[in-house]
């Protein structure tokens, strides 16, 4: 991938914009298990990072998908995952369906205000008993004239608490299985809606995570995105966004903790000598490195492919399984090499190594990401 002495300039842009907004701040947010979402998304709204390829005459940038491979592995650098994963939501798990498939009318009313960060949007899939089994979700939405009427709930919602409205997918019809499911755009000030309970997490305390709940909410029908009936191949598309930013974005996070890691080494002494100066922590270091570069040049390989608008199915798959393992070695081995202070709460490896974690679950598990390669590959058709 060719990055320019214009992506060179975003980037610096990125980092300064974080450095502002963010960094001073991390701390703070983490121990309150939330960040102010309206005031810091303004400020990155007006700072151009939201909406990167969308439209301009919806408060988008215009530019093309290169620009988001460098927002994500800036957002990855951050010293917490949890902001930069509810940024990540804004930017690529809830809005490319509205962008891609919802009508003009939507797009000035919702996309437009979350791409000036005016507006907190959040992706509402997941179930108590549909997770990583999408198919199987069972929140309802019954037409009654011009409106549909929700019922369900959802689990493990990030921005869940702030949202001012969700990218929703329900079931609109009694097809079973991937069919007849639909997307909404749901406002968050329906009566019926409700967060139910804000949920605690082992990692990523300062992404606000939520249980919904929707007892005969009304919206109307033209909240629909794109059409009835379709939902499930259009979240299946944004899934691959999903996917790509989040391995972006691990790439970013892992680069910065062995750089840590290794800064930490050279200061460190022990037996009359920098802990750096043992050979094996040298090898492990260059290891980790190297296998970081190669999933760094296949997320490029990835981005390329969806520049030239291929189906990026298989690399976004690919990419997000291997980084979420990678990032486990990682964070495993920044801890080990920082020994007792690494263990300690208030060091940035204890965070990063609970944030980490994450990564091999959320938007979508290692085991999903095997079932879908197996599929691609034509393994299962034995079965």
């Amino acid at each position: 991938m060719q990055f320019t002495e214009d992506h060179e300039h975003f980037r610096q842009s990125v980092r300064g914009t974080i450095e502002r907004e963010i960094a001073p701040y991390v701390d703070e947010w983490e121990e309150a298990g939330a960040f102010p979402g309206h005031r810091l998304f303004k400020a990155l709204g007006d700072a151009g990072l939201f909406g990167l390829e969308y439209d301009t005459a919806y408060g988008g940038q215009g530019a093309d998908h290169s620009y988001t491979v460098v927002l994500g592995e800036e957002l990855g650098r951050i010293n917490c995952g949890g902001v930069p994963m509810a940024i990540s939501v804004q930017t690529d798990m809830a809005t490319p369906a509205l962008h891609r498939f919802g009508s003009h009318e939507l797009k000035e009313r919702y996309l437009a205000p979350a791409a000036r960060g005016e507006m907190i949007a959040s992706i509402a899939v997941t179930e108590p008993d549909a997770g990583s089994d999408v198919a199987g979700l069972r929140t309802r939405a019954v037409r009654d004239g011009d409106e549909w009427v929700v019922n369900g709930t959802k689990l493990y919602i990030t921005n869940g608490t702030q949202a001012d409205w969700l990218c929703l997918l329900v079931r609109t019809s009694d097809e079973g299985g991937y069919r007849g499911m639909s997307q909404i755009v749901f406002p968050t000030d329906v009566p019926g809606f409700s967060v139910s309970r804000k949920l605690h997490k082992m990692g990523n305390w300062s992404s606000d995570t939520a249980e919904l709940s929707f007892v005969d909410a009304r919206v109307p029908v033209a909240n629909t995105i794109g059409e009835i009936g379709r939902g499930f191949q259009q979240q299946m598309a944004q899934f691959q966004n999903e996917r790509m930013i989040a391995a972006y974005m691990a790439i970013g996070s892992m680069t910065s903790a062995l750089e840590r890691t290794e800064s930490y080494l050279r200061e460190r002494q022990a037996f009359g000598k920098p802990l750096m100066a043992n050979q094996h922590l040298q090898f492990r270091l260059a290891e980790l490195r190297a296998e970081v570069d190669v999933l760094r040049h296949y997320n490029y390989a990835c981005a390329e492919a969806y520049l030239r608008g291929e189906d990026t199915t298989q690399f976004a798959t690919v990419a997000k399984l291997k980084v979420g393992r990678l990032a486990r070695q990682v964070a495993d081995t920044c801890i080990q090499f920082h020994g007792g202070v690494g263990y300690m709460e208030e060091t940035w490896v204890s965070r990063y190594y609970r944030d980490a974690r994450l990564i091999s679950i959320g938007g979508g598990a290692d085991e999903v990401m095997l079932r879908v390669l197996a599929g691609l590959w034509g393994y299962g058709s034995e079965g």
